[in-house]
């Protein structure tokens, strides 16, 4: 009786084992995504903001690129709305208010620039020779520009008369865009070393 029962429990234990072990493998796109992330300049944030689109990125330099271009502009979506209402805030002081509409500027030019770079990009996969090489000029210098307006955008916020909380949460949105976007401009670099 008893080998009657251990046949199943064995088989069952095999079985649960197997389908652990391939449940759990690492995909290939996860371990492109992390290589990639190692030579960026937030590897931890770079993985976690796009580990999600592993299936669309695969193993792609072009379309990691892309994606982590598509993060940085999605970010730099919500900040922007974060900006827009933080600006008709009653209560704020007239340097603040200031300081978050010239941000908001910034951020409107770092959006304007992010999503040429992306349009640009598509190009590149068509491209070879020196028209890749262009098109990759164009999006490496928008993506950098775009990094340099996002910490421009504290500018405003300079001085101790600027401290609190308003400074505070918006030092906390711009540094989370210009992660990304800092993640992204590694990636683009990487994709237009290996074209």
């Amino acid at each position: 009786m008893e080998s009657k029962i251990a046949l199943p429990l064995i088989f069952l234990a095999v079985f649960y084992l197997a389908g652990t072990t391939t449940s759990t493998a690492v995909k290939p796109s996860s371990s492109f995504i992390k290589s990639s992330c190692a030579t960026a300049t937030y590897p931890v944030l770079c993985e976690e903001s796009l580990s999600p689109f592993a299936n669309t990125i695969k193993t792609s330099p072009a379309q990691l690129a892309h994606t982590a271009l598509a993060v940085s502009l999605k970010r730099s979506q919500s900040t922007q709305a974060y900006l827009n209402k933080l600006k008709r805030v009653n209560g704020l002081k007239p340097r603040e208010r200031s300081a978050v509409g010239d941000c908001l500027e910034v951020v409107n030019d770092s959006l304007d620039r992010v999503t040429k770079s992306m349009q640009e990009l598509k190009h590149c996969d068509r491209a070879k020779g020196q028209e890749f090489i262009w098109h990759m000029s164009n999006v490496q210098t928008w993506v950098s520009s775009a990094l340099t307006d996002e910490n421009t955008c504290m500018d405003g916020f300079g001085g101790r008369a600027m401290e609190g909380r308003i400074k505070s949460s918006v030092r906390a949105q711009i540094t989370s865009v210009a992660h990304v976007t800092s993640n992204a401009l590694a990636l683009v670099n990487n994709f237009a070393q290996k074209h």
